[in-house]
């Protein structure tokens, strides 16, 4: 095999960018969190970077993208021929259609570990200070073996919603952003409202660490759409551009809907923005121009902005929106293919060997693809939620699901993890000054002189 070192590089490069993102997402997710529980959530988001990377090394990318022959079977899920990625049977490069890229299968096998983790992880965020540890880290196994992996399998492994249904998914609108959005969903409605919510302000306490976690998702966020072509040709830029403008028209789009409706745009709302932009351009970065990328940015960032105020008139508890922005927008970026794909941006649309879609409907290829994108978007939707509500009602029954509580409104960082995100305790006098900032015991000892030492010993 002869490696193409322009490509793999690209790819290598572009897996870093995505695992950025998960902690990205932690600070994104835990600033929009309350203060009692910011530890809480950032750990949701870590425990999926050990959990589903292990995972996916012993059976996820084997399950998702290896061939199975089997008939029927092969629609909706791979096979074991990776299983533990065994260096024996993982030397050949990884093929693209049949087609020979000069990536190591090893490279697109650490690519797609990096989608899976970031999955998992962006469903966290609706559950914030009420779902125990332990019961979200089992829910986590369960949802990405039974759900994450078919689908990943089922969109881009082979599998029927990309070679039958031929709905386009360039980067995960579907696969990542909608099938994570209805587990949220499902899971907010059986783990239920937190207390006090509407009435009590559940406001971010964090705005910093807020625009800084949209920071770093956006910046990663190009390796996870411009990454997703694998090689680095036109379609890569192409990706690239789509990207940055259509989260910048988001970003404009939001804060717009916050400045008429309320008469101050807000940080909050222009990092919400952009992360709706983002998912949005998602599934249609690598199948669209620029122009209509704009067009899709601008239309995610009003109508998520909107969305999000969906769950008071409806009564489910999404604690930081990720219906109100990674379904709906993930729904939206699906849908805008049926409108704008084209195969002058990406010829592979048409291409009966490659995706054998169709062109959207501004582009001559009449409603056929927005058909398309609707039944696949909508399969992933109901798939995900059903098994996402199972294994929620599976978890309530045994008690792992909701926290006591007198631990939810003393606070579940302190209940689950020991630690605090924010030590108040006075630092003055008798309580130790900086050493007691610093984590370091304040009590005085005695050395071999006789006189008085301040103990070294840290806290915990």
């Amino acid at each position: 095999m002869e490696i193409n070192t322009g490509n793999t590089a690209w790819l290598l490069l572009s897996s870093a960018l995505v695992l950025l993102m998960t902690p990205g997402l932690a600070l994104f997710y835990g600033g929009l969190n309350r203060s009692k529980g910011v530890l809480n959530m950032m750990m949701m988001s870590f425990s999926c970077l050990g959990l589903i990377s292990v995972l996916w090394v012993l059976y996820g990318f084997s399950l998702a993208f290896g061939v199975n022959k089997s008939p029927g079977l092969q629609n909706v899920i791979g096979n074991f021929d990776y299983l533990g990625a065994d260096a024996a049977k993982i030397t050949e490069e990884w093929l693209f259609f049949g087609a020979n890229t000069g990536i190591p299968t090893y490279a697109f096998l650490v690519f797609q570990m990096m989608f899976a983790i970031i999955t998992v992880a962006l469903i966290s965020g609706a559950v914030s200070d009420r779902m125990k540890f332990g019961g979200w880290v089992l829910f986590a196994l369960g949802w990405f073996t039974l759900v994450y992996i078919p689908v990943a399998h089922m969109v881009w492994g082979g599998g029927f919603i990309g070679t039958t249904i031929r709905a386009l998914d360039f980067a995960g609108g579907t696969a990542v952003h909608i099938n994570a959005g209805a587990a949220a969903l499902a899971l907010v409605l059986i783990l239920g409202k937190r207390i006090g919510w509407p009435r009590e302000n559940m406001r971010p306490h964090n705005v910093p660490f807020v625009a800084l976690g949209a920071g770093l998702l956006w910046f990663g966020w190009f390796g996870f759409n411009a990454g997703s072509e694998l090689t680095v040709d036109g379609t890569t830029v192409i990706a690239f551009i789509n990207t940055q403008v259509a989260t910048g028209a988001a970003l404009v789009g939001w804060v717009a809907v916050e400045w008429i409706r309320d008469r101050k745009p807000t940080l909050v709302g222009a990092s919400s923005g952009a992360v709706a932009g983002l998912v949005a351009i998602t599934p249609a970065c690598g199948f669209v121009e620029p122009v209509p990328a704009v067009i899709i940015g601008l239309i995610a960032g009003v109508v998520c902005a909107l969305a999000v105020g969906l769950k008071y008139k409806l009564g489910y508890d999404d604690s930081l929106d990720v219906v109100g922005v990674h379904f709906v927008g993930g729904w939206i970026g699906s849908l805008a293919l049926g409108f704008f794909a084209t195969d002058s941006v990406n010829a592979g649309i048409t291409d009966e060997k490659i995706l054998n879609a169709s062109n959207g409907l501004f582009y001559g290829g009449g409603l056929t693809q927005l058909v398309r994108q609707f039944e696949g978007s909508a399969l992933v939707t109901a798939y995900s939620f059903a098994v996402a509500a199972v294994l929620a009602l599976i978890l309530k029954a045994v008690k792992l699901g909701r926290v006591s509580e007198e631990t939810e409104v003393g606070g579940i960082d302190i209940t689950a993890h020991g630690e605090s995100g924010y030590d108040f305790t006075p630092a003055a006098g008798a309580s130790g000054g900086a050493f007691a900032l610093a984590g370091i015991g304040s009590k005085e000892s005695v050395d071999a002189d006789g006189k008085a030492s301040v103990s070294q010993k840290v806290s915990g």
